[in-house]
């Protein structure tokens, strides 16, 4: 059954189990939610809003503020526990975030503002933001255009979004246009008419994509601007991953801040780049004098998911996300991965035979490369398998398709633009369950970016602006 909206996705699914005076039993054989400790809390916080005083709100923020309180952000929460458990989370959550409010109303008198900057400063360092990855996609890319959707319905849409390969293309889309363009864009009569539209415009030669091709699709939907005026237009962070074609290069996650004046276009080329079936792709950038500029001249980039499908530790880094969304379609991989479900025995079994096979794929591989380091292409491949077992592919909410098995020869197939929109409403589909737990876990995220950006602009100097408009919030 296809669900249009959140709400039908709701009223169409089985109710949860009401409150279970045994709740805590079951998640006593895993790693517990602790509801005591939320209850007190919020019994806490709502005491020390109603007393108003600037010290004791600032001492109760400080001492734990946090999107996984009690493991309260854990998957097995929303599998599991009883409604009236997650109504409590719910509940501390909407506390939270108007407690933050109030804070950023108090009169200066009671707290100025450098000390309400440095507040706010320090709060969202620990807090930490979200972001969404799209995965390596092949022909399953519109998969990815459908749980942006969903996200973007529910005002869910994390600020910050990966993608490589064909999910950089999902995301270059996403972040190159302001919400009121994505609105039009993101309906299922839009996407259609650009379905068809790229489909009239592929070339008759075979039935896969070639780099022309990949080149149509990509000046079609993507306008001809940087990373730094994707920002402006949009407000979230583009970051796309490209893999260098040549030996002993490291991978790179080309974005705002790193690579303001990289173009969209060559590098969505480049992440979209299969080794050997695609040519590697030169960068260009918008040079001083406002021309087109080859960037890094002397090296060329091909398909990022190669040598990182989800940059999870270089979005820790540059924009201090913590909570991590994947779109996950990488044909290579789906096969092996499940939704999310209660830990236990089997999963510790699995995760430790994961970790086990990682590690000796790590150990056999540099006896194994220095055999054929200097035999092309057989190095470059061996290089490229070994990025491949060794990556994590999974994050905090992992979102997966319903077709698991994909012929991974099938990756540049050409698809006809009625299965490209099933493919996104799939993909708007699975992303309704982890609604709840996705709004939850980003609400106070988000109310500090607003508050942070509402700072900003009150400051005559600029400071904060500039320094927030760079995603480095300091």
């Amino acid at each position: 059954m296809r669900h249009s909206s959140y709400n039908d996705w709701v009223k169409n699914s089985a109710t949860p189990a009401e409150d279970n005076p045994l709740w805590w039993f079951d998640f006593g054989r895993k790693k517990k939610f602790d509801q005591r400790v939320i209850e007190s809390r919020l019994q806490e916080l709502k005491a020390i809003r109603k007393e108003g005083r600037a010290d004791k709100l600032l001492f109760y923020f400080d001492e734990g503020l946090h999107g996984n309180m009690a493991n309260m952000g854990a998957a097995e929460v929303y599998e599991t526990s009883s409604q009236g458990a997650r109504d409590l989370i719910c509940e501390y959550v909407g506390q939270l975030a108007e407690g933050l409010e109030q804070i950023y109303d108090l009169s200066t008198s009671k707290l100025d503002r450098d000390a309400k900057q440095a507040f706010f400063d320090r709060a969202s360092r620990a807090h930490g933001r979200s972001a969404l990855m799209l995965s390596g996609a092949g022909s399953l890319a519109p998969f990815h255009m459908g749980v942006c959707m969903a996200l973007h319905s529910q005002g869910l849409l994390p600020k910050v979004i990966s993608g490589s390969s064909a999910g950089a293309l999902i995301a270059g889309i996403v972040c190159s246009h302001n919400d009121a363009n994505l609105d039009a864009i993101l309906n299922s009569e839009s996407l259609l008419e650009m379905f068809n539209s790229v489909h009239e415009d592929y070339t008759e030669r075979e039935n896969w994509l070639d780099s022309e091709d990949i080149r149509t699709i990509v000046e079609t939907w993507i306008p001809d601007i940087t990373f730094e005026e994707a920002f402006q237009r949009s407000g979230r962070h583009l970051c796309v991953s490209v893999s260098p074609a040549e030996m002993h290069q490291q991978s790179r996650t080309l974005n705002s801040i790193t690579t303001p004046n990289v173009l969209l276009r060559e590098s969505i080329q480049a992440s979209c780049a299969v080794p050997g079936l695609i040519s590697p792709v030169t960068l260009a950038a918008r040079g001083v004098d406002g021309d087109r500029v080859p960037y890094v001249r002397s090296r060329s980039w091909v398909d990022g998911s190669v040598t990182d499908d989800l940059p999870i530790s270089r979005l820790r880094r540059i924009f201090g996300c913590n909570f991590f969304i994947t779109s996950q379609t990488n044909p290579l991989i789906l096969w092996s991965l499940q939704e999310q479900k209660f830990d236990g025995p089997m999963k510790d079994f699995a995760n430790f035979w994961q970790s086990a096979s990682k590690e000796w794929v790590k150990a056999v591989y540099p006896y194994a490369q220095s055999m054929v380091q200097n035999v092309y292409p057989t190095n470059m491949l061996m290089r490229m398998w070994f990025s491949v077992f060794t990556q994590d592919y999974t994050a905090d909410v992992n979102v997966i398709p319903t077709q698991r098995f994909v012929n991974p020869s099938a990756m540049l197939g050409k698809i006809q633009p009625e299965k490209a929109l099933e493919l996104v409403l799939d993909g708007e589909e699975h992303t309704w369950p982890h609604i709840e737990r996705i709004r939850n876990s980003t609400t106070v995220g988000a109310k500090l970016d607003q508050i942070l950006l509402r700072l900003a602009d009150k400051d005559p100097s600029g400071r904060w602006a500039i320094q927030n408009r760079h995603g480095e919030i300091t």
